[in-house]
């Protein structure tokens, strides 16, 4: 449980802070005789996989996100530039026996859950984040967004944000899941027009008629308010993303459609499928980066609403 803070100026702080670094993953390759390579090969139980990913969260480095490739049979952990030599050996330290089944991948710039974005939604607490998809239950009208945006950072009770468009409110938060997860709930002020479409960004919109789970190497694409769409594939499923602070989010998928500041809460989706909304991730729309979303099937499951 997130301690409960007094500081409006510090939480707004802390809730707007920005991804500032580009990032582009690199991996550095190794090669020895065949001989001694066979000789070196260790090879892992998924029992094993498992223990080594919970010695990953038992070490708490900011920074990481991390998932046992079953391709490799490795737990492949990203360090964004705030992991330091030191972190990465205490990470394998708390793997003890198993530390040769950690892989270390580098990206440039920093794991942040990102603000603003999508079509724009401002918070009267002071951020803006955007709108993920239209839902509802019965009659009932509400969008989800990331959790990391509804959250109400003076505690669990009310007031939670409420929200306007610019010029008129649009709704209230109902019901925030940060960190563990990265969705929220916002139910509609009943005069706001709320279509089951995606903002394309071109005069034209995309309607969103189902859900379904991510795909590796499924071709993706996002829409937010500062980068518009962008498009890139699934990376990796199931990743678990250590953003500092204790902002620790389980069962987000990875993926290379870039992102920045002001896209958090804004939708994943391929044609007319919703997967997902952006959580955070490194890098930048000019450079590239790695960009982490909460699957869209798990929140509908949870709040028992369905798409617009």
């Amino acid at each position: 449980m997130r301690s409960h803070r007094t500081s409006r100026s510090g939480s707004r702080a802390r809730l707007k802070t920005l991804v500032a670094a580009t990032g582009l993953m690199a991996m550095m390759a190794f090669f020895v005789p065949q001989a001694a390579a066979a000789e070196s090969v260790q090879t892992f139980s998924a029992t094993q996989l498992e223990a080594a990913s919970d010695a990953v969260l038992d070490a708490d480095v900011a920074g990481t996100a991390w998932s046992v490739d079953e391709e490799t049979g490795r737990v492949v952990v990203l360090a964004d530039e705030r992991v330091s030599k030191a972190d990465m050996a205490k990470i394998r330290k708390e793997a003890g026996r198993l530390a040769g089944a950690i892989e270390f991948e580098h990206v440039e710039g920093t794991f942040q859950t990102f603000m603003r974005g999508g079509d724009a939604i401002y918070a009267d607490l002071g951020w803006r984040c955007s709108l993920g998809f239209n839902v509802h239950a019965g009659s009932t009208y509400y969008f989800v967004t990331a959790g990391h945006c509804t959250e109400d950072p003076y505690g669990p009770t009310p007031p939670y944000p409420e929200w306007h468009n610019g010029s008129s409110w649009i709704g209230y938060t109902e019901h925030s899941y940060f960190p563990g997860r990265d969705h929220g709930l916002v139910r509609y002020n009943p005069q706001v027009r709320h279509p089951g479409e995606v903002n394309l960004y071109n005069g034209s919109y995309q309607r969103i008629t189902s859900a379904a789970d991510a795909r590796m190497n499924q071709r993706v694409c996002r829409s937010g308010s500062t980068t518009q769409v962008r498009c890139g594939n699934v990376t990796g499923l199931n990743q678990t993303v250590n953003y500092g602070g204790g902002d620790i989010v389980y069962g987000l998928v990875r993926t290379n459609a870039c992102a920045e500041p002001g896209d958090s809460g804004g939708p994943f989706f391929d044609g007319t499928v919703g997967l997902g909304m952006t959580s955070g991730g490194s890098g930048n729309c000019s450079s590239g980066g790695t960009t982490f979303f909460e699957p869209l099937t798990r929140t509908l499951s949870y709040y028992g609403v369905t798409l617009n």
